[in-house]
């Protein structure tokens, strides 16, 4: 029988949910999707940046290859000839919509192609004014109708965080790669009020989905972009970067309280999805289905997940292979520390850590997952990991190859050199920092 899709996807938010074990954030209604539906642990994204991973969540495909390795903001699109996930699910007969927030597209009028209804794009598409056309939607949509898919975008938990209530800056637990500093906090307890706005937002969609009983026929997904908008995380390799949250829920498809921890990487969605809805998977993509996992235990679908940078504020390649234990990252520029967005350099924690003394960035970097998780101790360079360094670095630049990375064949030019120029330096923001 024919199901429907409600997919909702926030900006960087990571994994920084209640049910991901971060018990100082309030989430209670992801945490209910999570206990009534399954909750993936190892889930990455391809890319810490918005636009890059939300395209390759919507083609299957790693963003050197579809085209889209930059921000739409800075002249970056998903080129047309790239077919999308609403794109193959129209082509199946579901009805296909777009409420609120979008970042793979540059040229608006491009998204008739995809999508038959998009939603008024006139204001800030925040979940508190989201959520209500979402329930709205649902109590309308009439069984005898096509089955539809409904992609559903917030600007939470994007900054800045004004507006929102925030948490207790004593309550809140700094990861270890911050520094534990009262401005740290009050940040963090900022970032930690969006995300109690967020999750109230689902919890409408959600509570909307039971009441009008679409819960049984429709697969809801949750789901953001990247990892969290702070130093070391948002766009850098590091786990915290790149570790993503999955929630699925689908009352009597999917067990509830299922927890997957197979390692997998969010090109991996849509050839999921594409198979459950019965259509063929196609060759070009570099994704691959875990459907399997979704009813019990099966072997996992990959050893791997391969993890990129070009451009987001300003040119500062980078490519990573992570396995279950190791992960390889190869850095093509120099640098006298790890990337701060200009977002965040602005930030309170930003300009924290930009107040720091800097550590130059390696070339390479080799990091023990199981030692240490937070990738805290470089071990590229030494004489007992040469061997492991060399093997993964010879596997991911034979990935690279074979998906055709441009950056293989020399630096990767911006579409619009002139937008993508306007971004102040590190030196200029560390300078206020100073001040």
């Amino acid at each position: 029988m024919p199901f429907s899709i409600l997919f909702v996807i926030t900006h960087d938010t990571g994994r920084h949910l209640g049910c991901y074990g971060h018990d100082d954030v309030a989430s209670p209604h992801l945490d209910r999707v999570a206990a009534e539906g399954a909750r993936f642990t190892r889930y990455f994204c391809t890319a810490p940046q918005c636009s890059p991973s939300r395209g390759s969540i919507l083609t299957g495909r790693f963003p050197h290859a579809n085209g889209l390795m930059g921000l739409v903001n800075r002249g970056w699109t998903l080129p047309d000839h790239e077919r999308i996930l609403p794109q193959y699910l129209a082509a199946a007969g579901y009805e296909t919509f777009l409420f609120g927030f979008q970042h793979e597209k540059r040229d608006l009028r491009s998204l008739g192609c995809c999508y038959q209804w998009i939603s008024d794009r006139s204001e800030r598409p925040l979940g508190e004014r989201i959520a209500p056309q979402v329930a709205d939607f649902l109590r309308h949509r009439k069984r005898s109708d096509a089955p539809f898919f409904a992609m559903v975008g917030f600007s939470e938990t994007h900054r800045p965080f004004e507006g929102y209530p925030p948490a207790d800056p004593a309550t809140v637990r700094v990861p270890p790669y911050l520094p534990d500093l009262p401005a740290v906090r009050e940040d963090l307890a900022a970032f930690y009020g969006a995300i109690r706005a967020m999750d109230a937002a689902v919890g409408r969609i959600v509570a909307a989905l039971d009441e009008t009983g679409w819960s049984r026929d429709t697969l809801f997904l949750y789901t953001t972009d990247h990892g969290i908008p702070f130093p070391r995380a948002k766009c850098n390799l590091y786990d915290p970067g790149v570790g993503t949250a999955l929630l699925m829920r689908w009352p009597g498809r999917i067990p509830a309280g299922r927890v997957v921890d197979a390692l997998l990487s969010n090109v991996d969605l849509l050839p999921t999805l594409l198979e459950l809805v019965g259509l063929p998977v196609p060759d070009h993509l570099h994704g691959v289905s875990f459907r399997a996992l979704l009813a019990g235990d099966a072997p996992p679908p990959r050893d791997h997940v391969l993890l990129e940078k070009t451009w987001h504020d300003r040119y500062d390649p980078m490519r990573a292979l992570r396995t279950e234990r190791w992960k390889y990252i190869r850095n093509w520029q120099e640098a006298d520390r790890y990337d701060i967005p200009l977002d965040i350099a602005r930030s309170p924690s930003g300009q924290a850590v930009l107040g720091l003394p800097a550590v130059p960035r390696p070339q390479e970097e080799l990091y023990d997952l199981e030692a240490d998780p937070w990738e805290q101790e470089n071990l590229a360079g030494r004489p007992e990991t040469a061997s492991l360094q060399a093997e993964l670095r010879e596997r991911l630049f034979t990935l690279l190859a074979a998906t055709g990375d441009p950056l293989l064949r020399g630096p990767v030019p911006p579409p619009d050199p002139e937008l993508q120029a306007r971004t102040p330096s590190e030196a200029t923001l560390r300078g206020h920092a100073a001040t």
